[in-house]
């Protein structure tokens, strides 16, 4: 079998987008609107960190709920540097994003990156909505998108004759079957 090795494309990666963020603060202890391009943590975190630097000094550390990113590591380096990840699901809210840097802490309100660009540029500017309605929101388009990809999977709710029956029942499954 011949390969072909093509020399002409670049082996360098291509540099990441700049961040799409806002450091308007917000009520609800918000420092500012983060809305990332992709659920992917390891290429999305360098972006907002370089676009941090200069305004919040080096970020050393994150904290985030696991909810909606797939892939959380323990670290993410970039250009030399290292941003510790940690992660909590019963004190960090699902739609933040905690940043530490030896100058203090900030958190960053993450629109969902499905968002439409309308939406997301309501909830970057504020449009007089507060923090808690803006985390609603941001909860409305997660719930949203996961009924979405529920239904284009194939999926489909029970019907809404049958009770749901109870884990580990012996009983006759929703379609009436015996197994």
């Amino acid at each position: 079998m011949a390969v072909t090795i093509d020399r002409t494309t670049s082996s360098t990666c291509a540099p990441p987008q700049p961040a799409r963020l806002s450091l308007t603060p917000a009520p609800g202890g918000l420092d500012g609107m983060w809305w990332p391009r992709s659920r992917a943590f390891t290429r999305e975190l360098p972006s907002l960190t370089a676009a941090l630097g200069d305004r919040w000094g080096r970020i050393t550390g994150v904290t985030v709920h696991p909810a909606y990113w797939p892939v959380l590591p323990h670290w993410v380096s970039y250009a030399g540097r290292t941003v510790q990840v940690g992660w909590s699901t019963e004190e960090q809210d699902p739609h933040r994003l905690t940043l530490f840097s030896a100058d203090g802490r900030w958190d960053v309100l993450v629109i969902p990156p499905e968002t439409g660009a309308d939406a997301a540029a309501q909830l970057m500017v504020g449009d007089g909505v507060d923090a808690s309605a803006r985390e609603q929101a941001a909860d409305g388009i997660d719930a949203r998108d996961r009924e979405e990809a529920w239904e284009a999977d194939g999926g489909a709710g029970l019907p809404s004759s049958l009770p749901p029956r109870p884990i580990g029942s012996a009983g006759p499954s929703p379609a009436g079957r015996r197994r």
